[in-house]
């Protein structure tokens, strides 16, 4: 059970983690990303190749963040192009172009077969207390990345982010350009998405691309809305709330019979969604958000 639990919590603070990123570009300059998995996947398959060839895991997780963030470049230049719907559009199809990618070059990835055997981070404490340093690691990782998120919100570079997610035609006005400030806050989103990737690859193990499907995309969106985008705590704690919900759902099929797995599969979307839509209509700030001001 303490296994079982020590998993499910590394899981939900690797969803805390892409929260935090797309709060970022979505929660205070108002980017519109629905490629979040591109750069989850691009960070897992950096640090899983690397590992691999016998490169450190520090390295390794160094690297899946750095190439998560310079892939972001040319979406983040093209974000000072394109309006908020078209901007999601561009990198929803990119997460997709990128999926295929990883299908397709198998003389990298190993195409549809996956990277088996990839090394488990702390892989020499043994197998409860590697998973337990994980998830201790990932608990200061968040907090870190938590913290310096509200610094950062709270410094200067943070108060034009949010002015350019509040009003870019009134910033701009003003004799500020918005422009470099947005490709920042793309790349560092996505760098953060790249370390999540590399977390995520050395405690499964084994990576395929059929892990890196846009319903990831819509699991870190959810959170970040029913929590609340703009705040830190929004951001994590609607990661947790919603890993609750799935995982606890899980147990929902001893409760009503006749159901199948591929059933109750469908009826979990569909609670979720319920849920996304309700919070929507009455909290439109998130459930910790708090008031509209």
């Amino acid at each position: 059970m303490i296994a079982y639990l020590c998993a499910i919590g590394i899981i939900a603070l690797i969803y805390c983690l892409l929260a935090l990123g797309l709060n970022l570009q979505f929660g205070l300059t108002r980017l519109v990303n629905f490629g979040v998995v591109a750069f989850f996947a691009v960070g897992a398959y950096t640090s899983g190749l690397l590992s691999l060839q016998g490169v450190p895991l520090v390295l390794c997780f160094v690297a899946a963040g750095v190439v998560s963030g310079l892939l972001a470049l040319p979406i983040g230049l093209l974000s000072l192009r394109l309006r908020d719907d078209y901007l999601a559009i561009v990198t929803l199809g990119f997460s997709e172009a990128v999926r295929i990618s990883i299908q397709q070059e198998s003389w990298l990835t190993k195409g549809v077969q996956g990277l088996p055997g990839l090394p488990k981070a702390f892989a020499s404490w043994g197998g409860g207390a590697s998973d337990m340093a994980m998830f201790a690691t990932l608990l200061v990782v968040v907090a870190v990345v938590a913290w310096g998120t509200v610094r950062l919100a709270a410094s200067p570079f943070g108060r034009l982010l949010k002015a350019i997610g509040d009003d870019e035609p009134a910033l701009a006005a003003l004799g500020k350009d918005p422009a470099w400030f947005k490709v920042q806050v793309f790349m560092l989103g996505a760098a953060l998405a790249g370390v999540a990737g590399a977390f995520y690859a050395h405690f499964i193990t084994f990576i395929t691309p059929e892990q890196f499907i846009p319903l990831i995309t819509f699991y870190v969106w959810m959170g970040l809305v029913m929590g609340g985008s703009g705040t830190v705590r929004g951001a994590v704690f609607g990661s947790l709330l919603l890993m609750v919900f799935l995982e606890g759902s899980r147990f929902a099929k001893d409760w009503v019979p006749g159901v199948s797995e591929v059933g109750m599969a469908s009826l979990r979307l569909a609670a979720v969604g319920l849920a996304l839509i309700l919070v929507t209509l009455y909290k439109p700030n998130g459930l910790f958000g708090g008031k509209s001001q």
